[in-house]
């Protein structure tokens, strides 16, 4: 094999780049599964990520503040909202209703950030539908037990709740093989580890490279305009 020229390459920069758009993110899990948590500590670790705040007609719970863990809203607000079309997407939950604000996430996006949308099995597959690209991450508990004794620690919900609610997980847990990954919520640690390594793959696949593949191949450079916006 003959030995390329020395210096043939020496005037030629050539950086690594990533998806310049950002992703969105879903993220689903039994209630009681933890999801709060892990995407509370994700964005401990980055500013890469945004999370969107949903809507809903529910009440607040104990410690739960408005515009921060959710916007709670009338179902009057909330019919508008749905009939305007500005939700991406909408669900019924344990006889409250979710949605997420279509608006803030395209911009986030078209900014370069990554989305996180904490929503239930029947919103997710409605937000693949509508964005095929999006990445979809079932948060799963180590057990049935484990998430039975997180439900009655948290001391929310009456009996009859905490039943319906085992009850759903399992037909939710049913549903996670629609998503694209599955993590077993077994330490905030782990799980998180786990969030960081699927999203940082998901930037190096190739068909969300397009831009930095043709860079290379008309320039063989990646001008600094068509890097990522991640810090």
């Amino acid at each position: 094999m003959k030995k390329a020229p020395k210096g043939a390459f020496s005037k030629v920069k050539i950086r690594v780049t990533h998806y310049t758009e950002g992703l969105l993110v879903v993220l689903s899990a039994p209630s009681g599964g933890g999801k709060s948590t892990l995407v509370r500590e994700l964005m401990r670790r980055t500013s890469r990520v945004r999370y969107s705040i949903s809507v809903t007609t529910r009440a607040p719970r104990k410690g739960e503040k408005g515009g921060e863990d959710y916007h709670f809203i009338t179902e009057m607000e909330f019919k508008k909202m749905k009939s305007s079309h500005r939700l991406l997407e909408h669900a019924c939950v344990h006889g409250n209703w979710y949605g997420t604000p279509r608006d803030a996430v395209e911009k986030d996006l078209k900014r370069g950030h990554d989305v996180l949308l904490d929503i239930d099995v029947q919103g997710g597959t409605a937000v693949k539908r509508l964005y095929p690209k999006s990445v979809l991450v079932f948060i799963a508990p180590p057990s049935l037990a484990v998430l039975e004794k997180r439900l009655r620690d948290r001391a929310q919900d009456h009996e009859s709740a905490i039943r319906r609610r085992l009850q759903n997980a399992i037909h939710e847990i049913k549903e996670a093989h629609r998503y694209d990954y599955l993590i077993l919520n077994d330490t905030v640690k782990n799980a998180v580890d786990q969030l960081e390594t699927i999203l940082a793959s998901e930037k190096l696949r190739t068909d969300r490279s397009r831009a930095t593949i043709d860079a290379l191949l008309q320039n063989g450079i990646v001008r600094k305009g068509d890097r990522s916006h991640h810090d």
